[in-house]
């Protein structure tokens, strides 16, 4: 639990946010995994100037914590997170019509979702985006991308915060590769608020056509089921799928954690799977790739908590 010093600051927090702010709560729904032991604090915020209230006071009195969105790409090891998650529910959205339209979108939007609101009103440019889980702001943060696209495709700007306050980054200043960002190489430290995206007019039966030859793409390719995504990054004129396939790791299970037949770079929880298990299955693979191939496997999947 939260060492005696930061009792106080819990308390403040839970003036400010009431039944909002709860103590040691599993995070394994939180995320997309269903994985994950608990959270000494978790501070559930409901719009950008909540979460930028949050993060300011946290800043200010040096406690730890973590910002959690969607879950994805994520994993949260068996012993938790100690300090204060801080889980972004912020959601608004604000379309921008005519001939060049955008949207505007608070960090806690489920990305895919919105990418369905665009086709809804035949606003083309996020289709790619459909299939993919987890938040705006996760997007903003990771370079999320699919199928082509990719957020450094979109953005025009990213309304973060910082120590410094609320500023605004252009798409060139987010630094953005290949899922990588200045935030997530720690160029940085910063959270994202809210993200203006560039879209493109078309009709919706045009964009939904789209989104379902993607979306039957994904079916036929990814496992269903609670995962964490893409495991592993791509390494350079490779796929890291395709190298866990040649090295007959597909199938590989430990405890209820599997590498999915379907797709190796998927591993699949099939009950109560725990981080330590997941974790043994990525050092398996990293061991057996490199010994084979002479390709060392980056993660993708965030390791977070205490291990």
């Amino acid at each position: 639990m939260m060492m005696t010093s930061s009792v106080y600051a819990v308390d403040v927090l839970r003036q400010k946010f009431g039944d909002a702010v709860q103590e040691n709560v599993s995070l394994a729904p939180y995320t997309s995994a269903r994985i994950g032991g608990p959270a000494d604090v978790l501070l559930t915020v409901k719009s950008a100037d909540e979460f930028a209230d949050a993060m300011q006071f946290i800043w200010e009195n040096e406690l730890p914590h973590y910002v959690l969105g969607g879950g994805s790409n994520v994993l949260v090891s068996d012993k938790g997170v100690r300090g204060i998650v801080v889980l972004d529910k912020a959601k608004a959205v604000q379309f921008e019509t005519g001939d060049s339209p955008t949207v505007r979108c608070e960090a806690g939007v489920i990305f895919s979702n919105l990418a369905n609101r665009c086709a809804s009103k035949g606003l083309a440019g996020l289709e790619w985006a459909a299939t993919v889980p987890g938040t705006v702001g996760g997007a903003v943060y990771g370079n999320a991308g699919a199928f082509g696209g990719d957020m450094a495709g979109n953005l025009v700007y990213a309304e973060l915060l910082t120590k410094n306050g609320r500023e605004t980054y252009s798409v060139e200043q987010m630094g953005y590769g290949y899922r990588t960002s200045v935030m997530k190489r720690g160029e940085i430290n910063a959270i994202v608020l809210s993200a203006l995206l560039r879209l493109k007019n078309s009709t919706k039966d045009e964009v939904s056509v789209k989104i379902e030859q993607f979306s039957e793409r994904r079916k036929a390719t990814q496992p269903p089921g609670a995962s964490m995504g893409s495991m592993f990054k791509n390494p350079a004129g490779d796929h890291a799928g395709r190298l866990i396939e040649a090295a007959g790791l597909k199938g590989t299970r430990i405890g209820a954690a599997e590498i999915s037949t379907l797709h190796g770079n998927f591993f699949v929880n099939h009950g109560k799977t725990k981080a330590e298990d997941v974790l043994a299955l990525i050092r398996l693979v990293q061991k057996t790739v490199v010994e084979t191939f002479s390709v060392q496997l980056e993660l993708e999947v965030e390791l977070v908590g205490e291990w």
